[in-house]
């Protein structure tokens, strides 16, 4: 059957990553040589260790040299050492008992060959320029990063198109044709159509399926929801996004986790109780929240790779949280007033004190005990000691949340850069959860900008959904450029909660099904994940799952009974085609769908049914348009 075809081309949808291919220096660095250092270099000659004085986790040190003196010669690779010594009869051969591909060999070439023998210039401060909205700063400085590459970009796609995407991004499912036929009839005015959507309840829940992933992880065992929707902690997110709650604010509650029973507060306690009052866990779900970055490698040692990521900062925010602890029979998060002072180890077996050190600079300052001495805990160090859930009159989390929500330029980087990926496929900095020194963000200009007007508009999460799917960027095709450049839209699969909603419209049935999104999200991709390679369980599912046949059941006396009544199998293909697609078959598509339908004359009905479930089981249907 034709659905068969359209899986094995969803076997074939791989988003992979590539690698930058800039002629300069800095770009071949980040590009290539980084990653290659690494993996192969930085154990030894890095941050942690430095064999012979030298390490080679930043192009300054590596100029900087070691022991014996300085191992590149900028723009001649063969007379540097660093190059020379990775060949086959390199004495020393680097790396030892190793041998680099000659691929790797000749990045390190073109490295050292593209750099310029003198030092280079300080800059001198560069002054922010003045835009007069984030689309003009991004139309902007995405259009000088094509010409600084020399990269053309993709044609703009279609009103319908562009429609079809947007509604995907937040509604989270496609349009209906009624929806297509409105918008591009009505002169297809964007701005008005995202803002409509942008008062949508269904932007807030779309929001909260992605934030509720970005948070706090996938869940897929057993029931997909786990008890958060139960907690409160939907709806919390959800009337954060439904009334436009700064997202500092947003932020602060997550973290202070205070019993109160108001709207917007309700539920946000469920972000440190899920952790379980394993302190170390809710240190690993903070971080990527104010910081921009995962911390978890700087537990044993600072980062191996991110100089700025010390181990202090691990333990520190450990300390932020561990004077917390679950509270049973609710779902409420209790803190001690007295307590958690601890101290850590580093790899020389030096004790150090676990001072609440946050990654942006500030220490939140603290009186320890004495020697010895322990704290007693009385009732007069909370605010309501009869309370069931006592609150302390200085909260070390509610210290930490304050200091992390308010003056903390690492939090709106982090929103920012995490908002762009989910809407353009790839973040600013890439991963987005790994925004340190190891991830040079690909426009640092506009990445700045962008969080800075996201702060002085004090955190309004609307306003930057609106400015990046306004964007000249966001309605471009796909290229095949380096995704960096932004030279088009990354191609990605949809979410399970929009593959979902998008089956049902598309088979005219209403949006929403509990049953058939907990299905489709146990099968299929998680969200905005790195790569993606479809595998032969998510086929199965979409070949012939319960789930999949139910759906098709629904829709039986509905939109398939209307397409198999049109007259000739060309109008039952085009129908189909518009349903599902939104676009009408090109004449290959038309021809081998007409000689399917017609091979299946004496059962019409299943062969309307088993056209749409394979167009709605391709790649085409199963991406972002």
């Amino acid at each position: 059957m034709l659905r068969i075809c359209a899986l094995l081309s969803l076997l074939l949808l791989s988003i992979t990553v590539q690698s930058a291919s800039a002629a300069d220096a800095m770009a071949l660095w980040t590009g290539k040589v980084q990653k290659i250092f690494d993996v192969q270099c930085v154990k030894c000659h890095g941050p942690l260790e430095q064999k012979s004085g030298l390490e080679l986790d930043t192009p300054e040190m590596v100029l900087k040299g070691g022991e014996n003196g300085a191992v590149v010669k900028p723009g001649k690779p063969e007379e540097s050492a660093l190059f020379v010594n990775l060949a086959a009869k390199g004495d020393p051969h680097m790396p030892p008992k190793k041998q680099l591909s000659d691929d790797d060999r000749e990045a390190v070439r073109e490295w050292i060959a593209a750099m310029k023998a003198e030092a280079p210039k300080p800059e001198a401060p560069k002054v922010a320029r003045h835009f007069e909205s984030g689309v003009q700063a991004i139309d902007t400085l995405i259009a000088e990063g094509w010409a600084r590459a020399g990269v053309p970009p993709a044609t703009a796609v279609d009103a319908a198109t562009w429609c079809r995407r947007v509604y995907l991004e937040l509604a989270g499912r496609i349009p209906t044709q009624a929806e297509v036929l409105e918008f591009t009839s009505k002169g297809a005015n964007r701005e008005a159509l995202v803002d409509r959507l942008l008062t949508s309840n269904d932007y807030a829940v779309r929001m909260r399926e992605l934030w509720d992933v970005f948070l706090m992880g996938r869940v897929k065992r057993g029931d997909p929801d786990g008890r958060r929707k139960g907690a409160g902690w939907w709806t919390f997110l959800e009337h954060a996004f439904k009334t436009n709650r700064p997202w500092n604010e947003t932020v602060n509650d997550m973290l202070c986790a205070r019993p109160e029973n108001k709207p917007e507060t309700k539920g946000a306690s469920w972000f440190l109780y899920e952790q379980k009052s394993e302190h170390q866990r809710i240190a690993e779900v903070v971080a990527p929240v104010v910081y921009g970055t995962r911390i978890d490698c700087a537990q044993c040692h600072d980062h191996p790779l991110a100089r700025e990521i010390k181990q202090a900062h691990y333990w520190g925010l450990v300390a932020a949280f561990n004077r917390s602890k679950n509270v049973e029979g609710s779902t409420a998060v209790g803190e001690a007033a007295v307590g958690g002072f601890m101290n850590f180890t580093n790899l020389k077996k030096e004790s150090q004190p676990a001072l609440v050190t946050l990654l942006n600079g500030p220490t939140l300052p603290e009186t320890w005990p004495a020697g010895d001495k322990e704290e007693k805990d009385k009732d007069d160090n909370y605010v309501d000691p009869k309370a069931k859930v006592r609150v302390p009159k200085y909260s070390r989390r509610e210290a930490f949340a304050d200091v992390a929500t308010h003056d903390n330029p690492l939090l709106a980087r982090a929103f920012v850069n995490r908002m762009w990926a989910a809407l353009i496929g790839r973040g600013i900095v890439n991963p987005p959860d790994q925004m340190n020194a190891r991830n040079a963000p690909s426009h640092p200009e506009l990445l700045d900008w962008l969080a800075a007007d996201f702060a002085a508009h004090q955190y309004d999460t609307r306003l930057v959904v609106r400015e990046i799917v306004l964007s000249r960027l966001y309605a471009l095709g796909a290229s095949d450029a380096a995704p960096e450049v932004f030279a088009g839209m990354r191609e990605r699969p949809l979410t399970a909660e929009q593959i979902a909603r998008s089956w049902r419209v598309a088979l005219g049935l209403a949006p929403n099904d509990d049953g058939l999104r907990k299905s489709v999200i146990s099968a299929l991709p998680d969200v905005l994940p790195q790569d993606y390679n479809a595998t032969f369980q998510q086929a199965m599912f979409l070949s012939g799952s319960p789930a999949m046949t139910s759906l098709f059941q629904s829709a039986k006396e509905g939109v398939i009974a209307r397409i198999a009544a049109l007259p000739d199998a060309s109008s039952r293909v085009q129908e189909a085609f518009k349903s599902v697609y939104g676009r009408t078959p090109d004449g290959e598509e038309t021809n081998q769908s007409v000689a399917f339908l017609n091979s299946r004359k004496d059962k019409p009905t299943e062969a309307i049914r088993d056209l749409l479930w394979a167009l709605m089981t391709s790649a085409e249907f199963l991406s972002m348009p």
